[in-house]
């Protein structure tokens, strides 16, 4: 069995995906309006980039900054024409004014994905409670990935969460099954000991470009993780 890290980088455009394709990417995390946090794409954008690339592409769905769902009917029809383009993997996560997985409007979307595959995104570094976050979302049909920092302020001051949540997968605890994907202020530095850890997905935005997010991905960037990476195998 290959002990081959997942490497997810986010991507802008067509552009932006041939480009994490050419620099080995496993995957790609759609989105659109960086400034707000990555918002759903058009149908049309992720038309483009589908005919692209082939690697696997998550689809972001979300229609304002933040992690409240907002207009959950929006967000349905979103999700609906996206399908209709050909969209089978996404990324979602909202929460309710308390600080708790807002579980209507996840239960939601996730009817309107029908057994596609997603990923929880870094609403979880926001919740009041991690652990009971995950055991509410454990059983939803789909979920095979959650993306954290542990922590709202990134892996630097998160990464004692992030390593103690590695040991409860490791474990096999309730609520840590779908796979540690890890980001949010993720840095090369940071990858042998979670690799050591046990973590086996990483996702990266701004370390792929390395002159900012008006500039489009760095092949040269994304092979620099990927052979760091491969490396801690």
């Amino acid at each position: 069995m290959s002990n081959r890290a997942l490497l997810e980088v986010i991507a802008l455009d067509a552009e932006d995906a041939i480009a994490a394709q050419a620099g080995g990417a496993d995957r790609l995390e759609l989105v659109t309006d960086i400034a707000a946090d990555g918002l759903s794409p058009s149908r049309e954008t992720y038309g483009r980039v589908r005919a692209a690339v082939d690697i696997p592409l998550r689809v972001m769905l979300r229609l304002a900054d933040g992690f409240a769902a907002g207009d959950i009917d929006a967000l349905v029809r979103v999700a609906r024409e996206l399908r209709e383009e050909g969209a089978d993997e996404f990324v979602l996560g909202f929460l309710d004014p308390a600080g708790h997985v807002d579980l209507v409007a996840v239960e939601r979307l996730v009817a309107e994905l029908e057994g596609c595959r997603w990923t929880f995104h870094r609403a979880l570094d926001r919740t009041t409670d991690r652990d009971a976050a995950r055991k509410q979302l454990a059983d939803l049909p789909g979920l095979d990935t959650c993306l954290t920092a542990g922590s709202a302020a990134g892996v630097d001051e998160g990464l004692h969460v992030l390593l103690e949540e590695a040991a409860a997968a490791r474990r096999g605890e309730p609520g840590y099954e779908p796979r540690l994907l890890v980001g949010g202020g993720l840095r090369l530095e940071h990858v042998p000991r979670l690799r050591a850890a046990g973590v086996d997905a990483f996702h990266i935005g701004g370390a792929a470009r390395p002159t900012g997010w008006t500039a489009p991905v760095s092949p040269t960037a994304v092979r620099t993780w990927r052979t760091a990476l491969d490396t801690q195998a």
